[in-house]
């Protein structure tokens, strides 16, 4: 058993259903599951800006977009400068990947990943209805993106990605993995964060069979993955009422490293709390 401190840092007014974090600089870029804009926090001044990273049809709103619309970014992993978020793949307009430089300000690139995700749903063997990227990790050379295993047969897995793009030249490995269960019920990955050669991820339990529809919550395992041998080497329940989504570095020493942790609550209200969990190393 790791020994882990869980407690409410501060929360946001203007972000619902936040889905992942990057922390840098003092400032949190905060992505939402149910919007089309990246959003900034700076933690001195605790003032909130927003980023349009797609657009969407005249009319619709850049927050709390219609479930059967909204762009559904689950994951959002950090690199030097650079933000690169997913889109959960969960249905058809949910492809995309947002290249978001946090230095300038601005978005690079945006890239159609569907032929990408379907080659990965073959090769994983995981069918539509199981498929649901919701973490992603970069060390420079490889992604590894964790599919959700929310759907009927509980597919989580881990497909490690390389090659020189994600569009025409790359290749895929896969790793199914058996996660925790709180009464009866597995456990699915929510978000990752590389710490050197380790990978540190989010684990829910929800009562539903869907990647599309909401469950009970009951609760949140955090553990660790060692990237060279891709297996895993602990897992903590550190909730029994929270979904965790999102988990950042935040600080970190020879015997502790601290996350920030964000929270989908799966409803339409603009606030979004952010957790400090500090765990023993």
């Amino acid at each position: 058993m790791q020994k882990f401190k869980l407690e409410l840092l501060f929360q946001i007014i203007g972000i619902g259903s936040a889905s992942g974090l990057v922390f840098r600089d003092n400032s949190l870029f905060i992505i939402s599951d149910n919007s089309s804009v990246l959003y900034e926090y700076n933690m001195d001044s605790k003032s909130l800006e927003s980023h349009k990273i797609i657009e969407m049809p005249t009319g619709t709103p850049a927050e709390n977009i219609p479930k059967a619309q909204k762009p559904d970014f689950e994951s959002i992993a950090g690199f030097g400068e650079d933000c690169y978020i997913f889109g959960s793949g969960s249905t058809e307009n949910r492809n995309r990947m947002i290249h978001f430089d946090v230095d300038k300000k601005e978005k690079i690139k945006e890239t159609d990943l569907t032929d990408l995700y379907l080659v990965m749903q073959s090769f994983g063997n995981t069918k539509p209805e199981d498929f649901n990227i919701e973490g992603a990790v970069y060390n420079g050379e490889n992604w590894f993106l964790f599919n959700r295993g929310n759907g009927a047969s509980g597919k989580n897995g881990i497909f490690t990605i390389g090659g020189n793009n994600l569009t025409d030249d790359f290749s895929v490995l896969y790793n199914s993995y058996k996660l925790p269960k709180i009464k009866g019920i597995q456990s699915s990955f929510t978000d990752a964060v590389r710490v050197d050669g380790k990978i540190y991820f989010l684990a829910t339990v929800e009562n539903t069979k869907s990647t599309y529809d909401d469950g009970a919550v009951l609760g949140t395992f955090i553990g660790r993955l060692d990237i060279e041998k891709m297996k895993i080497d602990f897992t903590q329940k550190i909730t029994d009422t929270h979904k965790f989504e999102g988990l950042t570095v935040y600080k970190e020493n020879d015997k502790t490293i601290e996350f920030l942790l964000c929270e989908d609550k799966d409803n339409e209200d603009l606030k979004s709390d952010i957790y400090k969990l500090t765990l023993d190393k």
